[in-house]
């Protein structure tokens, strides 16, 4: 099997050769740490890992096997910095909100998630209804640089891989909240539904556009569906306040998705997703990620209520991946032979892999890993 096929067959309930050996990967300040405990530098991580633990291990991911962002702004808001006192920075980014954050960083930790960046946000670029148009007309699905300039060509490419297909869609809860702000979001969700109700729809649809588009060339192996909607222990909204604003475009989504023949509907959600989970598998969302120990999840209890209705991709503590020796080994031998058997399950960390995990306790993890899931 390739690292296409395994990837597909893993998360379908059905017996790969191997399974994905996907363990999570660093974020910069992780990376810092390891260059300073071993791991050259100029040198790619998984490279030296798998140099390390001598174990020929296939990456399941190519990064050549990959599109462009399609789902932002454009155009987007000027990035600025506003003001810089008391060791902070006031920055408007890329997506109209005012955001602040410590000068340890620079506003390039604004545009994507390089590294765990503690932000408060002061103002968002939707504050009354007055404000959506501008934001809507930053979304046309007709513009052509959403789309590859040659798509019979970049198709013909991905039709020979022997890697995954995966991309990654805002969901509209994680998308409005870029609009309006979390707490924001949550009080229009009962003074002024009817407008949520009308931002959602209109994403749906904006989605639905780009996906019909790349539909008539390219066949998704994975779709996954951005949705950060959980705290520790409970979900941010009520599984009925979901089913209303926002089942429908993961509904529409998932339709299409599966008439094209995309295999997997993935979902990530941080926290705590126990009551979400009956709600995605009403949608036809197949599949989760990252399913955060810490946060009260358990996919080996999960397993025994939800049956093969749905897959995980994640579920390893990364308390105990930073603990290492028998608290790991304990850890692992708790997940991963339960699933091997039956299937649907990428054992990985369950979220990006924090600095308090040194290189000498993940080369440890990993070790143990590979040779779990079929390569060492």
């Amino acid at each position: 099997m390739n690292a296409r096929e395994r990837y597909i067959v893993a998360l379908l309930f059905q017996k790969p050769d191997k399974y994905p050996f996907i363990p999570g990967g660093p974020r910069e300040s992780t990376l810092k740490r390891w260059r300073s405990e071993g791991l050259p530098e100029n040198t790619d991580w998984f490279d030296f890992l798998r140099d390390t633990i001598n174990i020929p291990i296939e990456r399941t991911y190519d990064p050549k096997i990959a599109l462009p962002t399609l789902f932002g702004m454009n155009p987007s808001f000027e990035e600025k910095v506003l003001e810089h006192k008391n060791g902070h920075y006031l920055v408007q980014d890329i997506h109209g909100a005012i955001v602040e954050i410590s000068d340890e960083y620079d506003v390039t930790y604004l545009r994507s998630a390089k590294d765990f960046v503690t932000r408060a946000w002061h103002k968002f670029p939707i504050e009354t209804p007055t404000d959506w148009p501008d934001i809507k007309r930053r979304y046309n699905v007709e513009d052509p640089r959403r789309y590859p300039k040659e798509m019979t060509k970049t198709a013909k490419i991905f039709s020979q891989r022997n890697t995954p297909l995966v991309i990654a869609i805002p969901g509209p809860f994680w998308k409005l909240r870029d609009w309006i702000g979390f707490e924001n979001l949550c009080m229009l969700m009962v003074e002024n539904p009817n407008f949520v109700e009308e931002m959602t729809e209109f994403w749906k649809h904006f989605v639905l556009g780009i996906l019909e588009r790349y539909q008539r060339y390219i066949t998704f192996d994975s779709v996954i569906i951005n949705e950060d909607m959980a705290y520790k222990g409970k979900s941010m909204i009520s599984p009925a306040m979901a089913r209303r604003f926002l089942k429908p475009s993961w509904s529409a989504w998932t339709d299409l998705l599966k008439k094209s023949g995309c295999p997997v509907v993935m979902l990530d959600s941080d926290g705590y997703i126990g009551e979400l989970i009956p709600l995605w598998i009403e949608t036809g969302i197949n599949a989760c990620i990252p399913v955060e120990v810490a946060a009260g999840n358990d996919i080996v209890a999960f397993r025994k209520k939800f049956g093969k209705n749905i897959a995980y991709q994640g579920g390893i503590d990364k308390r105990a991946i930073a603990k290492g020796g028998k608290v790991i080994e304990k850890e692992l031998f708790r997940v991963i032979p339960p699933f091997l058997e039956e299937g649907g399950f990428i054992p990985s960390c369950d979220h990006g892999v924090p600095h308090n995990i040194s290189w000498e306790s993940f080369v440890e993890y990993c070790r143990l890993l590979a040779q779990l899931t079929g390569w060492g």
